[in-house]
């Protein structure tokens, strides 16, 4: 991922780096690593993590220079990477991803704002909206009452925007309507419990809208946090729809009011989903996939499959033991 948003500070060395987060004296190595990213995208100068079997042929393949890890994974990485050892890996991913991007650990409002109309005298717009300064905002674009687009945030030609809407660390296409009171690009809700507080995970991703897109009103879009999520092509979502951070939704999908997607689940195009389902973490969602309303989804999907209940069936098993 190339963020265009979050600073990244680096480059660290990589003894210094673990040692300073949480002394892990075994590491001697002053290879200067420049990034923290996830398996699939991390390069020879970058430290990646794999903390979950779900990615082991991904992290067959990674190009990392480092990985933080369990012992008992260690075989499924390239001989070539080198494994950092961590009881909780995720919680050691989350501190090394803060030290690379200070910024990205809270959503702060220390900003200047100004009026919207001031800055963009070519785009119609309603009272007590106002914009961060380097907001960018394309013609003929429409923005509702007390919108407030705060800060990294590039918004395409042909646009509606509607009132009370929030939108910061976003990217939005051409002819995307955003409807009244939704939040696009907060930062999503992770964290890993210790010693009986949360420790938050930083996120230094973004929101990327395509074009000829919809968000419904109310609905809620979180940032990713290594990653990006992304609402795809011509992609409806109806009121009150919360995407969580990394998702990544294909084209032309539909998905109904009060439908609910956890982290980096991936839906490829075509995908239909009914009010109030919703589909849990990690998962994979294919091509042409129908999901009834109220159905809750555990497991990945294939392609062109019709479901349905809890945990999701296929429909004509869900129908014939529900007559």
């Amino acid at each position: 991922m190339i963020n265009p948003f979050f600073k990244n500070i680096g480059p660290f060395k990589l003894s210094n780096l673990i040692s300073q987060i949480d002394n892990i004296s075994s590491i001697s190595d002053d290879s200067l690593i420049s990034d923290i990213k996830n398996l699939s995208e991390a390069t020879k100068d970058n430290i990646t993590f794999f903390h979950s079997l779900k990615y082991k042929d991904i992290a067959k393949k990674t190009k990392a220079y480092a990985c933080i890890t369990k012992h008992e994974f260690s075989h499924l990485l390239p001989k070539d990477c080198k494994k950092i050892f961590y009881k909780d890996v995720l919680l050691l991913a989350a501190k090394i991803t803060e030290k690379f991007y200070p910024s990205s650990i809270m959503d702060s409002n220390n900003f200047d704002l100004i009026d919207i109309k001031k800055k963009f005298k070519e785009i119609t717009c309603g009272t007590n909206s106002l914009v961060g300064e380097d907001v960018q905002i394309g013609a003929n674009t429409i923005i509702g009452h007390n919108t407030i687009i705060e800060k990294n945030v590039i918004i395409g030609m042909n646009c509606f925007i509607g009132s009370n809407v929030i939108i910061r660390n976003s990217i939005i296409e051409n002819n995307v309507h955003i409807l009244d009171g939704a939040i696009i690009g907060k930062k999503g809700f992770g964290f890993i419990p210790i010693e009986n507080k949360n420790y938050r995970y930083p996120h230094v991703g973004y929101v990327h809208v395509k074009k000829n897109s919809e968000i419904g009103c109310g609905s809620t879009i979180d940032r990713g946090s290594l990653s990006i999520t992304i609402i795809g092509e011509n992609t409806f979502l109806d009121n009150q729809v919360h995407i969580a951070h990394n998702v990544k939704i294909g084209d032309n999908c539909m998905i109904a009011g009060q439908v609910g997607i956890a982290g980096s689940s991936v839906l490829g195009n075509n995908v239909m989903i009914g009010g109030q389902a919703g589909i849990s973490g990690h998962l994979k969602i294919g091509n042409n996939v129908q999901i009834g309303g109220g159905s809750g989804v555990i497991r990945d999907i294939p392609n062109n499959s019709k479901v349905m209940g809890y945990p999701a069936k296929d429909f004509r098993k869900f129908i014939k033991e529900n007559k």
